[in-house]
């Protein structure tokens, strides 16, 4: 058998269809966020303007951060030293935790290496030891959330988006007394839209159902104390397990998941993706720890990213862009074509010094690839001319379609 040419022909069949990642050598700027080098093989390094950092606030640059995460590396070591069970657990494993139960009001947390492997092992393992269990899943659920409901092995049924009709549905066909959970998102990242906390949480009691919500994309965004669209929407004491990252908003590297102790201890004992894998290193937790507990202070990161958000989103209109209507921070214009999706992106990187990933499948349905916009609060208004000039010139050279 030629296994290289196996390889090779499934990456040709990407590269066909005009949906191949090309990563971008860049070195961001500490303090001069949202700016970075891009370095080119071609040529010398020079300076862009990202719009698609997930660092949704710029905390991965914020002096609080980064000095909480010296300290760590200098009191604990550049490694964690093994799994949790085994020397794994420092000191600010167990504070971070606490922390991030108090944020969620709930009585203990965990915390694992992504918010992937947190969703996988959590969701795979509570279904699991749930008899006879059930799941219910978003059609738009996180691959991480699909790829926990197949570790499980469990039956599943899979929910039209925000179907509230359809979840009812699928949970009044089965006996009341079978296990039942239901997995959802807070903000589906790709669209932009909300998930219907409350009208999901009052179908799970009506049907006897267990809920886990993903709030990847919304803690330290939404919320007094930045828990998430929970905390925003006074839902966090209906909602059974959470699901958060430390990774977009907080700026630092991780998942976790917070529910009841029992929860989060039956996790804690079963969960292989959690066991056997090595734990955070201490300065990205003692960083995370400093990146919480800042924002559960102070909302001024959190209105201003808002702000420009919605400033964006206003300019855009206003210039015809294709804006696919979008009530969170998240800003996606609607291209509806592989090859042109991915010629924008290295346009306005090569023409304008702009850098922003297009948005292709499997990461969304074929025919509504697009560009996917995160205006932060360092995005000033000089950078949001720049933005909408480049947009419009590589719109026009592409003939991509504008709105209506």
């Amino acid at each position: 058998m030629r296994y290289e040419r196996i390889f090779a022909t499934a990456v040709g069949r990407v590269q066909n269809e005009g949906r191949y990642r090309v990563f971008a050598d860049l070195a961001r700027k500490v303090g001069q966020f949202p700016a970075a080098d891009h370095r080119c093989p071609k040529a010398g390094p020079r300076e862009v303007t990202i719009w698609c950092s997930n660092d949704y606030l710029g905390m991965g640059q914020h002096p609080v951060v980064l000095d909480a995460a010296e300290q760590a590396l200098r009191d604990y070591g550049a490694g964690a030293g093994g799994t949790r069970n085994i020397s794994g657990t420092t000191h600010l494993h167990v504070l971070l935790e606490e922390e991030l139960a108090s944020l969620h009001r709930k009585e203990a947390a965990l915390i694992m290496t992504s918010g992937y492997v947190a969703n996988e092992a959590a969701i795979s393992t509570i279904a699991k030891l749930l008899p006879d269990c059930v799941i219910f899943s978003d059609s738009l659920n996180h691959a991480s959330m699909i790829a926990g409901v197949r570790a499980s092995a469990c039956d599943k049924r899979i929910f039209r988006h925000n179907d509230l009709d359809h979840l009812e549905e699928l949970l009044a066909a089965e006996p009341e007394e079978r296990a039942k959970l239901v997995i959802f998102e807070s903000v589906y990242s790709m669209d932009g839209d909300f998930g219907p906390l409350h009208a999901v949480c009052d179908l799970a009691e009506r049907y006897n159902a267990m809920t886990y919500l993903d709030e990847v994309h919304a803690v330290g965004m939404y919320g007094e104390t930045g828990a998430g669209v929970a905390e925003r929407d006074a839902a966090m004491a209906r909602v059974d397990v959470v699901q958060g990252t430390l990774a977009k908003a907080y700026g630092c590297m991780g998942g976790y998941i917070a529910a009841s102790q029992a929860v989060i201890d039956a996790v804690r004992s079963f969960a292989p993706g959690f066991i056997f894998t090595t734990s955070l290193a201490p300065a990205v937790v003692g960083g995370a720890l400093a990146s919480v507990r800042y924002l559960k202070t102070s909302s001024l990161e959190r209105l201003a990213q808002q702000e420009r958000a919605a400033t964006l989103k206003r300019r855009l209109g206003r210039a015809g862009m294709p804006v696919m209507e979008s009530p969170s921070h998240i800003v996606p214009i609607l291209v509806g074509d592989p090859v042109r999706c991915k010629a924008a992106t290295d346009a306005l990187m090569d023409r304008h010094a702009i850098y922003i990933q297009p948005i292709n499948y499997p990461t969304v349905p074929k025919g509504t690839e697009r560009l996917r916009l995160t205006p932060g609060p360092l995005h000033d208004d000089a950078k949001m001319d720049r933005l909408l000039d480049a947009l419009g010139d590589v719109f026009h050279r592409l003939d991509i379609k504008l709105a209506a």
